[in-house]
């Protein structure tokens, strides 16, 4: 790009050829209003519009830049990648040592299946479920957000065991009924939906912390007793760590819990901001899709040599030294923001599993997508706008995840809190009784 362009004028060109001007939907900024900003560039903690205006980054693309952007390891290794081809369509080494590291990292993934998406990593593990149960039904939980693929856009029917209901046009009541769709943490509920269609269930699906609305923790046993309730009737447990896969030092929800799911979908972070994911679990499951099985999947980008460059050196640096840096920052992030509300009279509830933090505008962590929706989200783009106009860049939707990087000093930690600190203090004047 040659010379800076207002964001006003690329979000017309944009819409001009783009539908909405975007090619994911929360980038429009329908949940905060105003004009997207275009990125240009990206350093480190930083992030530079087509206006020159550089921010403190807090979305990371939406996990992945756990190291920071343009990290320079990791960009010599796309680099020396790319120049030997960016695509074979056949097989590389590449794959094998990202393989070898996840499954060195992660003891429950024996097998593997490179993908291109976290979406596409849902959606095999499905197929592969259902295969290997012979069933047809799976169980999700409202709020955890698995990708687009037709059987996980649905959401709970009237009642409290109703099959689910399609969320998007295009997708078919019958698709949707095989989902039963139940609130997050309520293994009662869980239970009640095991007793009236447990010879039906394929398989539970479940983002162990749920990081699509906001970032709501499991309570205390509630993983536990989903893998016991899919061990007791033959149900397969998909554990999602898109989102939380290698962001802590545990590296996955289900070694810091001791669980081991029946399968897992990793992605973001295993490709190093490429476009990545990855089905992985047990042998005898994994070896149900061809050319092994039955199970048919294929991608043409599968195991794309540059992407698995990027992230065999991005997992690579994540050494535990790395990880005492990033959660030290991590913390330093949540604690400074609760204390910022506070001081300004603004009730928050604040999250935080390793370098991945959420807050909501609740006196209460809320547990459930209920709960969520009945915090004062409504605050959200205040916060948002205020933030971005200091050069702080929060994701544009009060349902995301903050996300930490080891290049967020504890000085750039501390200039967003301070910052914080000012908007809390504008939103308690402006909105008193929303506090």
């Amino acid at each position: 790009m040659d010379g800076f362009v207002k964001s006003e004028e690329a979000y017309e060109r944009a819409c001009s050829v783009l539908v909405g001007g975007v090619d994911s939907p929360v980038r429009a900024w329908k949940s905060v209003g105003g004009t997207p900003v275009f990125i240009m560039s990206a350093a480190g903690a930083y992030m530079l519009d087509t206006e020159g205006r550089a921010y403190r980054d807090y979305v990371g693309s939406w996990g992945p830049m756990i190291l920071g952007h343009a990290d320079p390891d990791v960009t010599k290794a796309i680099y020396e990648a790319v120049s030997r081809s960016a695509s074979y369509g056949a097989p590389c080494v590449a794959e094998t040592e990202l393989a070898e590291l996840i499954r060195g990292k992660f003891p429950s993934a024996e097998k593997i299946r490179f993908v291109n998406s976290g979406t596409e990593a849902a959606m095999t593990a499905l197929r592969l479920a259902r295969a290997f149960t012979g069933r047809d039904k799976i169980i999700k939980f409202a709020g955890c957000y698995h990708g687009h693929s037709d059987s996980l856009l649905a959401e709970a029917g009237s009642g409290a065991l109703t099959l689910g209901v399609p969320t998007s046009p295009g997708i078919t009541v019958a698709n949707a009924s095989d989902t039963i769709v139940l609130p997050f943490n309520s293994i009662e509920a869980v239970r009640k939906a095991f007793e009236e269609h447990g010879h039906e269930v394929a398989a539970v699906i479940v983002e162990p912390w749920a990081g699509n609305m906001g970032l709501v923790p499991p309570v205390p046993g509630f993983l536990a007793a989903l893998a016991n309730l899919c061990k007791d009737t033959g149900a397969l447990l998909i554990f999602d760590e898109v989102i939380t896969g290698f962001r802590i030092p545990e590296y996955g929800v289900q070694n810091k819990e001791k669980l081991r799911p029946d399968l897992t979908c990793l992605g973001k972070i295993i490709g190093g901001g490429f476009p990545v994911g990855a089905v992985a679990g047990r042998a005898d499951i994994m070896n149900k899709l061809q050319p092994l099985g039955a199970v048919y999947q294929a991608g043409t980008l599968a195991g794309n040599p540059v992407a698995m460059a990027a992230g065999i050196a991005t997992i690579s640096k994540l050494t535990q030294t790395a990880y005492q840096k990033i959660e030290y920052s991590a913390n330093r992030f949540a604690m400074g923001l609760k204390q910022a509300a506070l001081s300004a009279g603004i009730n928050i509830s604040v999250s935080r599993l390793g370098s991945v933090v959420g807050f909501f505008f609740a006196p209460k962590l809320p547990l459930n997508l209920n709960a969520v929706k009945m915090s004062n989200s409504g605050l959200y783009p205040l916060f948002f706008h205020a933030m971005m106009a200091r050069g702080d860049y929060f994701a544009p939707s009060p349902y995301e995840s903050i996300f930490i990087s080891l290049a967020h000093t504890a000085e750039i930690i501390d200039a967003t809190i301070g910052n914080a600190g000012e908007v809390f203090a504008e939103i308690a004047e402006a909105a008193p009784s929303g506090t």
